[in-house]
């Protein structure tokens, strides 16, 4: 019975260790890139399509990570989202380039005023105020990949979740014209910025009902501003998701259909 156990624990250990080893082997997919401006850097990593040609032309998807991925290690932005791309069935059926930039630790990616010592944490999105140093970098890099020719122009797409996906609301606002579809989770932002974009940009919206870290009106604020400014937005709310809605999201055997299935409106 002993010697049964003790089989019994190697074997979920074998099955842990392999699991690992796959998890890391996709995660190596994604080549370590660096964009230079000026005295600033922006770390990303970045997934080319299987048997990648300059002869053809791909989508772009754009990633932004959340808050507890902030760092200067080129590495904890593939925390969430990275296995969703590298799998080799959505390789095979969805071939893109796909960027996770990661944003550094005193930074974020939207201008969000952040009070952290309420529950939910309470956010204000002043609409004048700059873009943050890190979403700057984000888009002069996004705007350097678009005169690549072997960018489908017309397929550019930006997901992400919490602090990524306030940034997916900022940058569809100051890049209107540059995202055909975009996806945010648990996310936040402005709502009198949605009519920018909310006639020439697909959207779909994620969020977990239980959600006490982001308060989930936050994205319904968001999709209300979307509907009444003649947008038409999916909008998928978890009841019993808290903050890792991300885990449902990414789950949606819809999702990344709908994204690939979208271009820029004519």
């Amino acid at each position: 019975m002993k010697s049964l156990i003790q089989l019994g624990k190697a074997i979920v250990i074998i099955l842990l260790l392999s699991a690992q080893f796959v998890e890391a082997q996709m995660k190596s997919e994604f080549s370590k890139e660096y964009y230079v401006k000026d005295d600033d850097t922006l770390q990303y990593r970045m997934l080319l399509p299987k048997d990648f040609s300059e002869n053809k032309q791909y989508p772009i998807v754009l990633f932004l990570h959340g808050a507890g991925e902030r760092g200067n290690d080129n590495a904890k932005q593939l925390i969430h989202g990275s296995k969703l791309f590298a799998d080799n069935n959505n390789r095979e059926n969805f071939p893109a380039i796909v960027i996770f930039p990661q944003c550094p630790n005193a930074d974020y990616w939207s201008n969000a005023k952040v009070n952290r010592k309420t529950h939910p944490i309470t956010l204000k999105y002043p609409m004048k105020a700059p873009p943050t140093k890190s979403l700057s970098l984000v888009m002069e890099l996004m705007e350097d990949y678009l005169k690549r020719p072997y960018v489908d122009r017309n397929k550019i797409y930006v997901g992400g979740l919490s602090m990524g996906g306030m940034g997916t609301f900022e940058i569809l606002y100051r890049k209107p014209q540059m995202f055909a579809a975009a996806f945010a989770i648990c996310g936040g932002g402005n709502p009198k910025t949605v009519k920018k974009y909310a006639n020439i940009t697909d959207l779909w919206v994620f969020h977990g009902a239980n959600d006490d870290v982001v308060n989930p009106q936050l994205s319904v604020a968001m999709v209300s501003a979307f509907l009444k400014a003649g947008g038409k937005p999916n909008f998928t709310l978890y009841a019993k998701d808290n903050h890792n809605s991300w885990d449902s999201a990414f789950a949606e055997p819809e999702l990344l259909p709908w994204l690939f299935s979208k271009s820029k409106h004519k």
